[in-house]
């Protein structure tokens, strides 16, 4: 049954594509390689399998000993988690997420890493399209000079302040971003109170006094009868 889950488990990692799961010894030498590896590095198991796995970083990485500190990381906290560009075989980059973490055998003792990458190059590409259309759509907001355009937030807090919208309310954009949007609303005042004298008996008639006033004054005259 053992040796059934074992066999179902590495055939599992092997059909992963979207993936490159593999492990490296110890030393970082490259001991075993599925097809997302193949597919995201270009690579074949043959080609690759007894090569260090440094061939994956750029010359001016290795020449800093960036993947053997991955490594030691790795070793020391168990894990090491990062993106950054990685090497094809052909040369190319892509932009990568990497995780390695330290493998452990029923003695503790360290017997290898596991290593996932994943190509996310377009990932990262959207990202950086979508960034880009903010920081025009947000110039050119700044550059419109005939209205006020500024965000809240749910609190009512303004947060961003464009040229028109100081323009039109005289605020510069360091004081507005501090301010409350409630301050160009009217406040609203309590009633006024029912003066003094109303609640004299006889300061007017009964009929002429006001009628909240006469049923607070009812309210506090009133009392029990016995």
């Amino acid at each position: 049954m053992i040796e059934n889950s074992d066999v179902m488990y590495r055939l599992l990692v092997q059909s992963v594509i979207d993936y490159a799961i593999y492990m490296l010894t110890p030393e970082g030498v490259v001991s075993n390689w599925n097809a997302g590896a193949q597919r995201a590095k270009g690579y074949t198991g043959e080609e690759i399998i007894g090569e260090h796995f440094s061939v994956f970083y750029s010359a001016e990485e290795r020449a800093t000993q960036l993947p053997q500190k991955n490594l030691q990381t790795a070793r020391d906290q168990g894990r090491f988690e990062a993106e950054g560009w990685r090497l094809r075989k052909d040369g190319s980059a892509f932009w990568a997420h990497v995780v390695i973490d330290a493998v452990h055998d029923d003695d503790g003792h360290l017997v290898g890493f596991a290593k996932v990458t994943r190509d996310c190059t377009e990932q990262r590409r959207a990202l950086l399209e979508q960034r880009e259309q903010e920081r025009h759509f947000r110039l050119l907001v700044q550059g419109v000079n005939d209205y006020a355009i500024y965000m809240l937030d749910p609190l009512g807090h303004v947060i961003n302040w464009n040229a028109g919208a100081e323009r039109a309310k005289a605020t510069p954009t360091t004081r507005s971003s501090a301010s409350i949007s409630r301050c160009s609303t009217p406040r609203r005042t309590a009633p006024p109170a029912c003066p003094p004298s109303a609640w004299t008996p006889h300061a007017r008639p009964a009929a002429s006094r006001p009628r909240a006033c006469a049923s607070a004054r009812t309210a506090r005259t009133s009392g029990p009868t016995w």
